[in-house]
């Protein structure tokens, strides 16, 4: 096991058993993405240069075969204090994933929240985000939906929900900067994939813990005044606004 497996624990408590990933329990529908999604094109001066499979599967890598063709997406902004970063949201790909991520896009869950885990050493690993403490946010937090399948390589760029064991699955979300194909073992998910704007990405602020980040549970219960506390080279690069592109 990757001394670093994602974790996005929901107690200080948890926040001890670091070495088998991220959040909570289960409950949401698996209804695939109905939120506002694009029709792939059938051709595009880009998929004439890609082979036949990388177009089938949109810019993922399946594990084998058996994975879906990949027809739809939904494109979505983050606006952060580093830039822009752009991602592809796929639901065939991952549909409960999808579906979460886009209706918590929608709801404005992610408008000024921190990515306060970066992990870059000894390797890149993952930026995390999805901790929002204010008043009628905070409750997506206890709404944990089913896992997906892990069809796709969780490889630079891709997007997989945080979770502390099967089907806890609620807001944390990380960037892969490497392949962490060894999360499959955990069923972790890929659900999307940065396609504009990684570099912005590569940016953002590593601070608090080398391998755990911010303290979560401080954002939790503590948030404005926590981060507000931390010193100005401490300060996590800030989610400013998380939108559907039309």
């Amino acid at each position: 096991m990757n001394k670093y497996a994602i974790s996005a624990l929901a107690t200080v408590v948890l926040l001890a058993s670091v070495q088998f990933g991220c959040t909570k329990q289960e409950t949401a529908s698996e209804n695939q993405a109905d939120a506002q999604t694009q029709s792939v094109p059938a051709e595009s001066q880009q998929q004439e240069k890609e082979s036949p499979m990388s177009a089938q599967y949109r810019s993922l890598t399946p594990f084998d075969s058996n994975a879906p063709a990949i027809t739809e997406y939904t494109l979505v902004r983050f606006e952060t204090t580093d830039g822009d970063v752009d991602m592809e949201i796929y639901p065939q790909a991952a549909p409960n994933a999808a579906k979460r991520f886009v209706e918590l896009v929608e709801a404005g869950y992610y408008d000024d929240t921190p990515v306060f885990r970066v992990v870059k050493n000894p390797q890149p690993f993952v930026a995390q985000f999805g901790i929002n403490w204010r008043k009628g946010m905070s409750d997506w937090r206890e709404k944990n939906f089913r896992d997906d399948p892990s069809l796709f390589h969780l490889d630079r760029g891709t997007l997989a929900f945080a979770k502390a064991g099967p089907h806890t699955n609620s807001t944390q979300v990380f960037i892969n900067y490497g392949n962490n194909d060894f999360l499959k073992a955990q069923n972790f998910s890929t659900f999307g994939k940065v396609v504009k704007g990684m570099e912005i990405a590569d940016q953002f602020k590593s601070v608090g813990s080398p391998d755990m980040g911010l303290d979560q549970g401080m954002l939790w219960y503590n948030g404005e005044a926590y981060l507000k506390s931390l010193p100005a080279q401490h300060q996590p690069t800030m989610i400013k606004k998380a939108y559907v592109v039309k």
